[in-house]
């Protein structure tokens, strides 16, 4: 049985120094990536991959800041369990200023559980035509009727450390540990 409420308890796996607030955006990938909705990907059908049908209204999560990048860990409402879709090894995904480049990468087992994985690199034109990028590797895991997405977002220019590369992947096995309680 999955808990939103301790969602919270995850928060134990950040490293000392990380600042923690309440998550309040999409439960979504794509909007830790920075992307709006809706989103435009190829092929079409990852476009759920990236903005995924959840309810917004009962997200539960946190996001913590820190030298290391940026995490996330949100579970929301997705009634009829999303399946993830086929044929999403390598896709690309544009909104506003936006644009991502998304490849598959391995997702840790999780007990009755579906689990996806992505790494994605953003690069979003601003003011004057300035480019910034960032960096996310970012985790699904079906839950039956919810959804869980952590995801951790670096800037590659960045002249501090990212965590560790299967930081995310922890987090979300010890994120869905915690939902179950």
């Amino acid at each position: 049985m999955v808990n939103p409420a301790r969602v919270d308890r995850s928060r134990s796996a950040l490293p000392e120094g990380y600042e923690v607030r309440a998550y309040s955006g999409l439960p979504a990938p794509g909007a830790l990536w920075g992307l709006r909705d809706p989103a435009d990907s190829d092929p079409p059908q990852c476009a759920t991959l990236a903005l995924p049908a959840a309810d917004a209204a009962t997200a539960k999560g946190w996001s913590a800041s820190g030298a290391g990048g940026i995490a996330y860990a949100v579970v929301a409402a997705a009634p009829g369990g999303p399946a993830p879709p086929a044929d999403c090894a390598q896709w690309t995904v544009s909104s506003g200023p936006t644009t991502a480049s998304v490849r598959e990468v391995p997702a840790p087992p999780v007990d009755a559980a579906r689990t996806v994985g992505m790494r994605t690199d953003a690069t979003t034109v601003v003011e004057g035509g300035t480019e910034t990028r960032s960096h996310a590797d970012t985790f699904i895991a079906y839950l039956g009727d919810y959804i869980c997405v952590v995801a951790l977002v670096t800037d590659p220019g960045s002249p501090h450390p990212a965590l560790e590369p299967g930081f995310a992947s922890h987090l979300l096995t010890e994120t869905v540990s915690a939902l179950r309680g």
